[in-house]
């Protein structure tokens, strides 16, 4: 009897934006109307960076060493969606997701993972703001405007 592969509660959201803060975001293939920055769950042995670099790899095929990728040293704790709870260990109820950021020269081309992201849209930061879904992911938004205002 094979044991159930559960996700480990710990992920990476990689916010990719250009620098005139054209943001990217996608469209989740298994909930309609989800959109979001990058985001994933840790594998075995492996640091939030090293799967902010795999996650954006996989649902973006952008290559993040031909950019620049940041950690910006903020995490969240959030309850797990109850339409996704049973990818977790039994009892396992919150998620911490660590926050990066992807900043790109200018838009680039994308090439999404099929069964994760059905499209892909770049938009202005307030638009991504109305857009994704999750509490976390809007946070993230507002660390990047943080960030641009003090280096400004």
């Amino acid at each position: 009897m094979k044991l159930p592969h559960y996700k480990i509660p710990i992920s990476a959201l990689v916010v990719i934006y250009t620098k005139e803060l054209d943001i990217l975001l996608l469209s989740r293939a298994d909930k309609s109307n989800f959109w979001q920055s990058v985001t994933g769950s840790l594998e075995q042995n492996e640091l939030p960076l090293e799967t902010a670099k795999r996650e954006v790899l996989e649902e973006t095929g952008i290559i993040c060493e031909d950019y620049l990728l940041q950690d910006w040293n903020l995490s969240h704790e959030y309850k797990i969606y109850s339409h996704w709870q049973y990818r977790y260990g039994p009892g396992v109820d919150y998620n911490t997701e660590h926050i990066f950021g992807l900043e790109l020269p200018k838009k680039v081309p994308v090439t999404l993972a099929p069964k994760e992201h059905i499209d892909f849209k770049w938009v202005t930061l307030k638009e991504a703001k109305k857009s994704v879904f999750s509490w976390t992911n809007v946070k993230a938004l507002e660390k990047l405007y943080e960030i641009k205002l003090l280096a400004s």
